[in-house]
């Protein structure tokens, strides 16, 4: 299974935002990061793909099926998109929250083994002991964490999170991240990330697309991208690449003088 994305043109009313935009052969079991700074087109580009906005041109495709126009309910069963801001449901446990996403996509009528996957969910992202919590009594970090319960409960083909660590400490961070890492290595989805942090996108993404004011500047293997001299310019930052004493990839940044 392969996503790819093909001349891409998508905005808000007259205001268009992605020019143009081409990804081409996303493999199954990749960990794509999309990185580049603020209003910089990322969350357009995932609502395009996840049936959101509509592009005025261009194609995605999920293997050899076109889905750009795709209805909303029949692209939802295959692609799951986590946003930055998510709502919380006051009245719904966390087993109940991701029980309910699972059951957007695979009618309502409630088998034995959802009630498994949600479990597995759950104990994958290390959320178990949250079960049974009210969704309206978690934290802002746990609620993040739940939300990307949400999205990979569902075991789409294409998996697009916009932002997932952004409320975390470095420890939840790390955890999901991991998590998100083995669920891609088991189940081969395509997975795509919009992070902020090119230390998290070195250590757990194997390609990253750079993306600024609607347009692809690079893509490609990590330690690549992250070697050009684009990603300080983007940033508006001076970096240099380096390696850990365990071989680790390590940005460097710091203001430009």
């Amino acid at each position: 299974m392969t996503l790819a994305i093909e001349n891409i043109k998508a905005g808000y009313g007259k205001t268009q935002v992605l020019h143009d935009i081409t990804i081409k052969d996303i493999q199954g079991g990749a960990f794509v990061g999309l990185i580049g700074p603020n209003a910089s087109g990322k969350s357009t580009l995932f609502k395009a793909l996840a049936g959101l906005v509509v592009p005025s041109s261009g194609k995605i495709k999920i293997g050899n099926d076109d889905v750009t126009h795709l209805r909303r309910r029949d692209r939802a069963r295959r692609v799951a998109y986590m946003p930055q801001a998510f709502g919380c449901n006051a009245l719904l446990t966390v087993f109940e929250s991701v029980l309910l996403a699972l059951k957007q996509t695979t009618g309502w009528r409630v088998k034995s083994d959802n009630l498994d996957r949600v479990s597995s969910t759950l104990d994958t992202l290390g959320l178990s002991h949250l079960a049974s919590r009210g969704i309206s009594d978690l934290s802002g970090g746990q609620a993040q964490m739940v939300a990307v319960a949400q999205t990979l409960v569902r075991a789409p083909e294409v998996i697009l999170l916009d932002e997932p660590t952004s409320a975390l400490d470095l420890h939840h961070q790390l955890s999901i991240m991991t998590s998100i890492r083995t669920e891609i290595d088991r189940k081969k989805p395509v997975v795509m990330a919009a992070l902020h942090d090119l230390n998290l996108a070195a250590k757990f993404c194997d390609r990253l697309v750079l993306i600024s004011d609607g347009n692809i500047l690079a893509d490609g293997p990590s330690d690549e991208i992250l070697a050009l001299l684009e990603i300080g310019q983007t940033y508006k930052v001076e970096t240099d690449l380096e390696r850990t004493g365990r071989g680790a990839l390590y940005v460097d940044a710091r203001l430009s003088a």
